[in-house]
């Protein structure tokens, strides 16, 4: 296959998996970003016999598949720990995948205990700072600002860090808080100083730099939980009981407990507890979870109905299909969760860089830790010019001072979260509002290929038609009227099971025209059907069929029949005796929005091809009505993925095909996105790069849409990343940033980041380009 998503995660691939591999999930409420992802990935896979790493910082889940005979789900957990991250809990294959969203209610709790904590003593100490500097010296000041310090920095504010940077160094790795902690604890330390010699104290500024690392830490996290909000939304969605039918009585169970097969009875204003098929009742259902549609879908006996969909009026009962992993709400929410634990093409070079930021960042610290205290008088003069509009420069400063400003403000300031969390968290955004919409996007390298495409290929039947034959028209000879020639065939037709049968009696339905018994109902394949009614023989067929008969065909019924055949519409004649009475032509119509769907991935400047294996003509006449620009006619299931080959070599890696998902299977994957299109639980979910749920081709044009405004967001996140780590390092380099205005300028950068990427709710997706 042609796609790329398949070799962008080789990286990710360890030791070939062997055949008794198993799998392990690990919760780590710590892993935000993409940067400390990476940590944790790589830490894992230095272990023997790992054969897969996957991380989803959505989910603060570590996916991994290793070899039982050569590490085990404890040495997995211990080599995370030894990285500088808690691991939560971890699970085996066969047992319940963890809950990240408890785990991170928890690391939140936690995280906004040590803030209080931190920021209450912080403030005593400004408290305290304020009238010692700008009004009289405060008696016993160091001490006490030693003592209120020493729990925000080591203890309850200040451990969890140390420890986190600690295992990171140890394991040769270094994290985010390796900086932090190099940021907080000297400047603490040195402060003592004071205690022995007259020197300004830093025991304030170490105190501050944790309790804003902490504030920082809560805001990021309470920020990515609105960024990834999708996933929760939809576990939220489904049904907690199912009320089912046993031994004749409705019992209440949980649904896990549901098994394919259980009778549902599922009253008005209910969820559905699971897929399966109407067997009783007939009502409408609020399917706009799968199809982001608000109109309900009338449901009778026969019909197919999702989990967590909601019963509007009528009592239904419903014989479960799907239970547990097998829904298509499990299906969904596992395709959003691959989408966002997938990364982007363009983020592979950040990560490059991420990985090496930490030590870099440490040598530029210590660089201008020396430069400052060897050269702080050829330097003072940038502190002078400084001092004119930065009220916290001091010209005067002396050089051990200016190179401890210095070298901490370069480490506190340098921010790879904001790096980390800038595709990520565009990703969860996106996908989010994707599946929301109907849009199911299965990674980031989709996201990044299909803002590129340049040409959409379309199968015709179920993508632009709506996949079945309806009635087309009526033509009646003279004498006769459209609506006897329609009863006469539709008559006829009650005992076929062809699917243009079935277009005459529905269109017949739909007429209000009654269907009349017949008998002595006869069927010559290939030719036509005949019956007996009121005493006469009724023929319906092709000419060939009438001719053979002795049936009188009128010149105006031989017109309309090469009329309607010239639409591309298959026609027939319908005879009472041995004259014909009408012509019936049957065609699979178009959908409602496939001429404006089309239209709008013109206006996108794409170029739409057609792919069918209809006859040119037929071909042709569709492709008009709905303004493609070029056909592929004849072209059978099996040829279709040649024919995208070959348009791949005129077009280059840039086309899309839009198919049923199933049929279309091996097109979809040859070309570069493949989207498959379909209606709720029957949709091949797995086919495809993007699903489009609601059967909607306007959906793909939305798919579009939304793939170029999020690959926009991840641009401008990383773009805003770099160019604030790559102008404030030097800034601080220089001196000429206090560390507490840089602690607060990193975690703004970090927020900045990840409300950018919230503003993707914003896109308009539907509607005129």
């Amino acid at each position: 296959m042609s796609r790329t998503g398949d070799n962008a995660r080789q990286g990710e691939q360890g030791e070939p998996a062997p055949r008794n591999s198993e799998a392990a999930a690990l919760i780590v409420p710590g892993m935000g970003s993409d940067h400390c992802a990476g940590i944790v990935a790589d830490s894992i896979r230095r272990l023997p016999g790992i054969a897969e790493v996957k991380t989803n910082i959505a989910a603060h889940r570590a996916s991994v598949r290793f070899d039982p005979a050569r590490t085990s789900p404890a040495a997995i957990r211990t080599a995370v720990e030894k990285a500088g991250y808690d691991v939560d809990a971890v699970e085996g294959e066969g047992a319940a995948a963890p809950d990240g969203a408890d785990s991170e209610a928890r690391y939140l709790a936690l995280a906004i205990k040590r803030l209080w904590i931190a920021a209450i003593l912080a403030t005593l100490i400004m408290l305290l700072m304020i009238p010692h500097m700008f009004w009289r010296p405060v008696p016993s000041y160091l001490a006490m600002v030693a003592v209120l310090a020493f729990p925000v920095v080591f203890l309850y504010g200040g451990w969890a860090t140390h420890k986190s940077a600690w295992r990171s160094l140890t394991n040769r790795t270094a994290n985010m808080d390796v900086l932090i902690s190099l940021g907080s604890l000297p400047p603490y330390l040195i402060g003592l100083a004071g205690f022995i010699w007259p020197m300004t104290s830093f025991i304030e500024m170490a105190a501050t730099i944790m309790t804003f690392h902490l504030l920082g830490r809560y805001l990021e996290t309470r920020a990515k939980g609105r960024a990834s909000q999708a996933i929760k939304r939809l576990l939220a969605l489904g049904a907690k009981t199912a009320t089912v039918i046993r031994d004749g009585r409705e019992v209440e169970i949980p649904v896990a407990e549901l098994a394919v097969g259980d009778v549902m009875r599922v009253r008005p204003g209910a969820k559905i507890p699971t897929d399966g098929e109407v067997v009783d009742g007939v009502s409408h259902v609020d399917e706009s979870l799968a199809t982001g549609e608000p109109v309900p879908v009338q449901k009778q006996p026969g019909d197919s109905v999702l989990g967590a969909t909601i019963n509007k009026e009528g009592v239904l009962s419903v014989r479960a299909a799907r239970v547990g992993a097998d829904t298509f709400l499990a299906q969904v929410i596992r395709l959003v969760e691959e989408a966002q634990s997938s990364k982007v093409p363009i983020q592979e070079f950040a990560d490059r860089v991420t990985g090496r930021f930490v030590p870099a960042v440490i040598v530029i610290s210590l660089a201008s830790f020396f430069v400052w205290l060897g050269f702080a008088e050829q330097l003072r003069p940038i502190l002078q010019w400084g001092s004119g509009f930065l009220m916290w420069v001091n010209p005067d400063i002396a050089p051990l001072p200016a190179a401890l400003l210095a070298a901490i403000a370069v480490l506190v300031i340098a921010c790879p979260c904001a790096l980390g969390l800038a595709t990520p968290t565009a990703l969860m955004v996106g996908s989010g509002l994707g599946a929301e919409r109907g849009i199911l996007i299965r990674s980031g390298e989709a996201i990044q290929t299909l803002k590129d495409i340049k040409l959409v290929v379309l199968d015709k039947t179920g993508t632009i038609t709506m996949g079945r034959p309806a009635l087309a028209g009526v033509a009646a000879a003279e004498g006769a009227s459209e609506d006897e020639a329609l009863r006469l065939a539709a008559s006829v037709e009650a005992g076929s099971e062809h699917p243009l049968a079935e277009a005459m009696r529905k269109g017949a339905e739909e007429r209000g025209i009654p269907i009349a018994p017949v008998t002595g109902f006869k069927a010559h394949p290939g030719k036509g059907v005949e019956a007996r009614l009121d005493g006469e023989t009724l023929r319906v067929g092709n000419p060939r069929f009438m001719a053979e008969n002795g049936v009188t065909v009128p010149n105006s019924l031989s017109d309309a029949l090469a009329a309607f055949e010239d639409k591309g519409q298959s026609a027939v004649l319908v005879a009472r005796g041995d004259a014909a009475t009408g012509v019936i032509a049957v065609a699979d119509t178009l959908k409602p929005d496939s001429k404006a769907a089309v239209a709008a991935l013109h206006a996108l400047g794409l170029r739409t091809v057609m792919i069918t294996g209809d006859n040119e003509r037929a071909a042709r006449h569709v492709a008009d009505q709905v303004g493609i620009d070029e056909v592929l006619a004849g072209v059978l299931p099996e040829g279709k993925a040649d024919a995208i080959r070959r348009l791949q070599e005129q077009y280059g890696p840039h086309v899309a095909m839009i198919g049923d998902g199933i049929n279309d299977a091996p097109a979809l994957k040859q070309a570069n996105v493949g989207i498959a299109i379909g209606a709720g639980a029957d949709v091949a979910i797995e086919a495809a790069d993007v699903t489009l749920v609601s059967g909607e081709l306007g959906k793909a044009v939305e798919a579009i849409r939304l793939s170029k405004a999020t690959f926009r967001k991840i641009v401008e996140n990383l773009f805003w990343a770099w160019f604030y780590n790559a102008a404030a390092i030097p800034v601080a380099a220089i001196g000429l940033l206090h560390p507490m205005i840089g602690v607060i300028a990193m975690t703004a950068s970090s927020l900045s980041v990840i409300g950018n990427s919230l503003l993707l709710k914003r896109a308009k997706l539907a509607g005129p380009a």
